[in-house]
């Protein structure tokens, strides 16, 4: 994976282990109301201020020429040429198997167990397109979706501004985390006393002014490179290069990071075509994913069976959570090998659909069985 420490910052993966209960829960699907409490507002990742401006003086423009050559291999269309990636596509699709292909044996490992969805958005539910304002996705993945959460309980997981998000989806039963995980909003739910109860938690609120601050300077900044966007996420913002002439990097990353120098609490990641720039928290999907689950009442469960479909890099740190935990899955929605800790794949938003059609099908008919039973 590619980190943009190369500019202004060291990024820390972190991952907290959660403890595991050994007995299993009962009952937990009706038993959402009875969440456990967030976990306490995460702390900030720590650097040198010292080896931070050494960073950033030593070999200053070939740090830049690095970061664009990953600016590169981002594109799906250089993504085989990767180094770190195996030359041989088969090798890469043994280890990392169709879904769909493999939809038995994935359905066998989650018998006994509670199913829980989480769903990237851009290039998961939606293709990738060069305006992200008009990510649109179809009536039939819509219908789709409302079919998932009514058979498991469903969240879409995306940099996106959550409203934003919303806005797309338009379905009212979802769990919504929007800025990477940083803005997490439930459906209301109705409570014996008729009050209306719903769950949102945003780590991030006190970097509001600063993303807002940051955010105008970008575009002030970058409205030079003819074809680069940027956009607000509320608690992050992203830089879109999907329509920047490639000649052209080298200059928007240079733009980004004359802004960034003076905020050492905001640090540099990158997604497909986007640089995504976040508060130094440690928090991301994979922290998001915990939380969900741990809201829905699934935290010590051993049996729970989370399944998580993305199709970027920021998806990783979710991926890696579940290999960490040892239950579910990954799944990387990509047509090209790459490096991920997901353990299927699948090659387009069709074959999501599709994935999804069959989890669907399989419930009602395990629910039909049951009920003839």
């Amino acid at each position: 994976m590619f980190e943009c420490g190369l500019l202004l910052f060291v990024v820390v993966s972190f991952i907290e282990e959660r403890p595991k209960s050994i007995a299993a829960c009962q009952n937990v699907v009706s038993d959402a109301k009875s969440a456990q409490k967030p976990p306490a507002p995460p702390g900030f990742l720590s650097f040198s201020r010292k080896k931070l401006l050494q960073d950033l003086e030593i070999n200053a423009g070939a740090r830049v020429n690095a970061w664009v050559d990953s600016m590169r291999a981002s594109s799906p269309t250089h993504t085989k040429s990767t180094p770190s990636i195996a030359d041989d596509e088969g090798s890469w699709n043994l280890h990392h198997p169709s879904a769909l292909e493999m939809f038995e044996q994935i359905i066998d490992a989650s018998k006994g167990k509670q199913i829980v969805m989480f769903l990237d958005y851009d290039g998961t539910l939606s293709p990738i397109v060069a305006d992200p304002d008009r990510a649109f996705m179809s009536k039939k993945m819509r219908k789709t979706v409302r079919k998932l959460a009514k058979c498991y309980p469903t969240a879409i997981v995306s940099g996106r501004c959550r409203d934003k998000v919303y806005n797309f989806v338009k379905l009212t039963e979802l769990y919504y985390a929007g800025s990477h995980g940083m803005d997490i909003k439930g459906p209301e739910k109705h409570s014996k006393s008729n009050q209306d109860t719903e769950l949102l938690f945003q780590p991030a609120s006190e970097f509001l002014p600063m993303i807002n601050e940051v955010y105008k300077q970008l575009v002030e900044t970058t409205k030079s490179t003819p074809g680069a966007k940027v956009e607000n996420n509320k608690f992050c913002l992203s830089v879109h290069f999907r329509c920047v002439d490639e000649k052209k990097w080298s200059e928007l990353a240079q733009q980004v990071k004359s802004v960034l120098k003076d905020y050492p609490k905001l640090r540099l990641t990158q997604g497909r075509k986007v640089l995504e720039i976040r508060p130094t928290i440690k928090w991301d999907k994979g922290k998001a994913l915990e939380f969900l689950l741990e809201s829905l009442g699934f935290a010590n469960c051993t049996d729970v069976f989370p399944v998580y479909i993305g199709d970027d890099r920021t998806d990783e740190d979710a991926f890696k959570i579940l290999r960490d935990r040892g239950q579910g899955f990954g799944i990387l929605v990509s047509k090209f090998p790459k490096d991920t800790n997901a353990s299927y794949s699948l090659q387009e938003p069709d074959e999501v659909m599709d994935f999804l059609r069959r989890l669907v099908d399989w419930k009602e008919l395990s629910v039909k069985t049951q009920s003839k039973m």
